[in-house]
């Protein structure tokens, strides 16, 4: 199979998002296994350490949004 990456990377957002979406649609509704890299299951543990030794490197919610919302 062959993609045109540049012609995706040229989509607008709202093309790309859907096309996420439509994939992952796929995805979930796929009966082939999901193979996790044993990274993925170490990662969130990962960052939950760093957080409790460094509450501050937190973020509140209205920081969260204005993030979110640029």
């Amino acid at each position: 199979m062959s993609i045109d990456l540049k012609a995706l990377k040229s989509l607008p957002v709202e093309e790309k998002l859907r096309l996420v979406e439509l994939l992952w649609d796929d995805i979930g509704a796929s009966d082939e296994p999901i193979v996790l890299h044993p990274w993925h299951a170490t990662e969130p543990d990962r960052r939950s350490a760093e957080l409790k030794s460094d509450p501050s490197i937190a973020i509140n919610r209205d920081e969260l949004w204005r993030r979110v919302d640029g």
